[in-house]
């Protein structure tokens, strides 16, 4: 018997004793598995994260070196890139910018929502699988106390302590499905957060070249000289 042969009875096996809640939740992991594996690979694919480029175009356009900051855009691996470089064609060949800032963000929101796709199927296993193996839980301690009383006065402990056991097994396979789906999802949700923050950020700098803050010290300074002259 080979390796696969032996997993398939295992998992033949283990859907046996859990029953069908068991069969449901294996299959709610290979599909969470299936959609995290996915996303990465988009993720990747997209550049997120790898912001380094954007930064030092956004920085030459700050300086005003247009067409070296679009240069350096087209290098980056980042899918906000063809996004910031067309912003910046846009500012430079049109004088009325007029509802152009609104245009380019809404672009920006719809291409990070396709960065968004499949969490709600993630949130949803996250939050069904422990749902699900408590809901199995209750339908085995149902089934071991029934074939309690059908015993009589003949009870055996090891039948009841066999069929809670078998009962707890599926909140174990829930809670097993729900935590590490939760904190994949969290994750990835929080690297489309950095995009968005980096999107935003981005388009206002496009939009308003070098306005640029001090770093907090002075400007902490120029707060309080602000004060002291108003007094």
């Amino acid at each position: 018997m080979n390796l696969f042969e032996r997993g398939r009875d295992a998992v033949a096996s283990f859907i046996d004793t859990g029953g069908p809640v068991v069969a449901i939740l294996l299959a709610m992991s290979v599909l969470s598995v299936a959609v995290i594996l996915f996303k990465m690979w988009q993720f990747y694919a997209a550049g997120v994260g790898r912001h380094s480029r954007l930064n030092a175009a956004l920085d030459l356009w700050d300086r005003g070196s247009g067409t070296a900051a679009q240069d350096t855009l087209s290098t980056s691996p980042n899918h906000l890139a063809p996004l910031l470089s067309g912003a910046m064609t846009a500012v430079v060949g049109r004088k009325d910018t007029t509802g152009l800032p609104n245009r380019i963000e809404a672009s920006a929101q719809a291409q990070l929502t396709k960065l968004e796709n499949g969490f709600r199927l993630l949130d949803s296993i996250a939050q069904l699988a422990p749902l699900l193996g408590l809901f199995g839980t209750v339908l085995g301690m149902i089934e071991a106390f029934r074939q309690l009383q059908g015993a009589g006065s003949s009870v055996d402990p090891s039948l009841l302590a066999g069929g809670i056991w078998v009962a707890l097994m599926t909140t174990a396979v829930g809670l097993a499905v729900a935590m590490p789906t939760s904190l994949l999802l969290t994750w990835l949700e929080s690297r489309v957060a950095a995009e968005r923050i980096m999107a935003d950020t981005s388009l206002q700098r496009i939009f308003c070249p070098g306005v640029l803050l001090t770093d907090a010290k002075d400007v902490a300074t120029d707060v309080q000289k602000a004060a002291l002259h108003a007094g």
